[in-house]
C-alpha cells in the first residue's frame, strides 16, 4: 500500500510544511489517506445537500449527524482506525447517491460532486493521491489556503454539534451551513474575498454551535460552580475517563455506583468536575494527569483503565493497550472498543477490567486545585470584578489557554503566566491550562489569580464574559484591558480562532507557531484586519501589552 501522504492540518506538522510519511501525531498514511477520500465525500454530500435545501426540502436528522460526525472523526488525534473509514466512506456514497436523487435535474455540477470511491481500502488508499489537499497543483494557493481554514474550522465546528447532538441537541442553521460550506470548497467561481468572508461565516456559526452546546451541558448537567479538585492519587481501582463527553462519564458513573472504583477525569474533562450532576457522584474522586500529549508518560503500566470518549487519543504503549478502551468516534485499530446498542453502552469490560488490574496501592498526600469558572459563576461577581477594576485593584485580565502540544516552545504560556503582574488575574481554558495551573500564583482582589473557565468548547464563557464587561464599561471589547493569549494544537482552536476573529476581536497573540495552511498573502490580510500576531517572549509580550 502506497506511504505517500499529505497532512498540515495541526500545529506539530512536520518541520512546518506538512506530514508526508505519517503523521507527528501518530496517523500512518493509510489513515491519513482514507480521511483524504472521506474529506472529499463529504465535500459532494455538501453540494447534493445544498441543493437539497436550496429547493426547500428538509434532509433526514441521520444525515445531519452523519455529516458531523464524520467531520470530527477526521479531526487530529481522534480515530487511528483505517476499517472505520473505509466503512464511513461506503456509507458516504449511500448517502451521497440519496441526496443526489432528492435534488433532481441539476446544471454544473462539479466533478468532485461526482466522485464515486472504489470498493476496497487499496483502491480508496490510490484514489487519494488524486483528490488530496495538493493534487491539484493549478489550484490558486490563496484559493487553497482559504479552502483549507474553512474545512478546519468546519472540523472544530462539528465536534461541538456533536458533543450537542449527544445530548439531544441540535441547530438547523449550524446543520445546514455545513453543506454551504462544504459545497463551497468545489466551486471553482469562488473568489479569495468570497471564501475569506465565508470564513468569517463560519466563525459566526460557530458561535451559534457553541452556544447551543452551553445550553445542553448546562440543561442537562447544571451550571459549573467553583470547586477544589483533588489532582492526587487514591487507593484503589480505578477506571480514568478522558476526551470531552459528559453524557459518557455519568453512564460510567452510574454502572460503578457501589462497585468500590474511583473514576477520574483526564485532561478536558477535568472541567466535569465542576458540574452539580456529576459532582454529586462521590466516586468521581478527582483529575488525573495533565494535558493529553503527556499520556503515554502517565498512562504506562498502569494499574487501572483507560476510557477515551472523544478526542485526543494517541497510540498507546504496549504497557497500557489491554487496559486503553475507546468509544463513540474515537478508534484504535488494535484497542478494545465499546458500541452503543440501542441507544445504550454497556462499560462491563471496562468495569471488569478495573477490578482486574486492582488500582493504586496507597494514597498520595493529597493536593487539589479549584477550577469551575465558567460564565454564570463569573458573572454572578460582574459588579465585584468591574469594582476591582475601577479601583485599580485588578489591571488587566488575560486569557491565556487553547490546545496544548508537545512541540518544544510551550513553556512561553508558563513562563507568560508566572510573570504576569501580581493586580492582574488571568482566564484559562482547554488543555492549555496544564502548563500553569498547579502551580500557586495566589489571588488578586478576592478571586484565585487563574480562574480556569473549562473545557476550550467552553471559549463561548469568556467570549459571554468578555461582551458583558464590555457592556458594564460602555466599550467596545478591543477597549478592555484585556489581552488574549492563545495556543494552538489542532481545528477546534482553528474554529475558535474564526469565532474570535468574526466578531472583530483584535490583536490576539497565536502561538507557538502560526498555521502552515495560512499563506503569507492571507496571513497578511489577518494582520491588517485584525492586528493578529504571534506570540514572541513572555518579557517582550507583557512590556508590549502593558506599556
Amino acid at each position: 500500500m502506497d506511504n505517500n501522504m499529505f497532512c498540515y492540518q495541526c500545529e506539530q506538522t512536520l518541520g512546518g510544511k506538512g506530514c508526508v510519511k505519517s503523521g507527528v501525531c501518530g496517523k500512518n498514511a493509510t489513515v491519513a489517506n482514507l480521511q483524504d477520500v472521506l474529506i472529499h465525500e463529504l465535500k459532494g454530500i455538501g453540494f447534493y445537500g445544498q441543493r437539497n435545501i436550496e429547493k426547500g426540502l428538509k434532509i433526514r436528522s441521520e444525515i445531519n449527524k452523519f455529516v458531523v460526525d464524520t467531520m470530527f472523526a477526521t479531526l487530529t488525534n481522534v480515530n487511528f482506525d483505517p476499517k472505520r473509514f473505509v466503512e464511513y466512506i461506503k456509507q458516504a456514497e449511500q448517502i451521497k447517491e440519496e441526496l443526489k436523487n432528492a435534488a433532481g435535474k441539476i446544471e454544473n455540477v462539479p466533478k468532485a460532486a461526482e466522485y464515486k470511491a472504489p470498493a476496497t481500502m487499496e483502491q480508496m488508499v490510490e484514489d487519494a493521491k488524486n483528490i488530496g489537499i495538493m493534487s491539484d497543483e493549478k489550484l490558486d494557493m490563496d484559493i487553497r489556503s482559504l479552502r483549507e481554514l474553512l474545512i478546519y474550522g468546519f472540523k472544530g465546528m462539528a465536534a461541538y454539534a456533536h458533543h450537542a447532538y449527544i445530548l439531544g441537541k441540535f441547530d438547523d442553521e449550524v446543520n445546514n451551513f455545513f453543506y454551504k460550506g462544504l459545497s463551497s470548497t468545489i466551486n471553482d467561481s469562488l473568489t479569495v474575498d468570497d471564501l475569506f468572508e465565508l470564513n468569517m461565516e463560519l466563525g459566526n456559526i460557530n458561535l451559534k454551535c457553541m452556544e447551543l452546546l452551553d445550553n445542553a451541558l448546562t440543561s442537562t448537567f447544571g451550571n459549573p460552580e467553583p470547586t477544589e479538585v483533588l489532582i492526587t492519587k487514591k487507593k484503589g481501582p480505578f477506571i480514568i475517563v478522558s476526551g470531552h463527553d459528559l453524557k459518557d462519564l455519568k453512564n460510567l458513573l452510574e454502572q460503578t455506583k457501589g462497585k468500590g472504583i474511583n473514576i477520574y477525569t483526564h485532561c478536558e474533562m477535568l472541567p466535569a468536575n465542576a458540574y452539580p450532576e456529576l459532582k454529586k457522584y462521590k466516586h468521581l474522586v478527582g483529575n488525573y494527569g495533565g494535558a493529553w500529549q503527556k499520556q503515554q508518560e502517565e498512562f504506562d503500566g498502569i494499574p487501572g483503565c483507560i476510557l477515551m470518549t472523544t478526542n485526543c487519543v494517541q497510540k498507546p504503549r504496549a504497557s497500557y493497550n489491554d487496559r486503553l478502551f475507546t468509544t463513540s468516534i474515537v478508534g484504535l485499530a488494535d484497542s478494545p472498543h465499546i458500541e452503543e446498542i440501542g441507544g445504550k453502552k454497556d462499560f462491563t469490560p471496562v468495569i471488569n477490567k478495573a477490578l482486574e488490574l486492582g488500582g493504586f496501592k496507597e494514597d498520595d498526600q493529597e493536593k487539589r486545585i479549584i477550577i469551575g469558572f465558567a460564565h454564570k459563576t463569573i458573572l454572578d461577581h460582574a459588579g465585584e470584578i468591574i469594582s476591582a477594576v475601577k479601583q485599580g485593584k485588578i489591571k488587566h485580565i488575560f486569557l491565556i489557554g487553547g490546545c496544548d502540544g508537545a512541540k518544544p516552545g510551550r513553556n512561553y504560556y508558563t513562563e507568560l503566566a508566572q510573570k504576569t503582574p501580581d493586580d492582574t488575574i488571568i482566564l484559562t481554558l482547554a488543555c492549555g491550562k496544564f502548563r500553569f495551573n498547579k502551580l500557586d500564583l495566589g489571588s488578586v482582589a478576592g478571586f484565585p489569580k487563574v480562574l480556569d473557565v473549562g473545557q476550550c468548547s467552553d471559549s463561548y464563557s469568556a467570549i459571554k464574559v468578555a461582551i458583558a464587561l464590555a457592556e458594564a464599561f460602555d466599550c467596545d471589547v478591543n477597549d478592555l484591558p484585556l489581552s488574549l493569549i492563545l495556543s494552538w494544537y489542532e481545528q477546534k482552536a482553528v474554529g475558535i480562532l474564526l469565532t474570535l476573529l468574526s466578531l472583530g476581536i483584535k490583536d490576539i497573540r497565536l502561538g507557538p507557531t502560526l498555521p502552515a495552511f495560512i499563506t503569507p498573502n492571507i496571513l497578511q490580510v489577518l494582520v491588517d484586519k485584525f492586528g493578529l500576531k504571534p506570540i514572541s517572549t513572555p518579557e517582550q509580550d507583557l512590556k508590549t501589552i502593558l506599556g
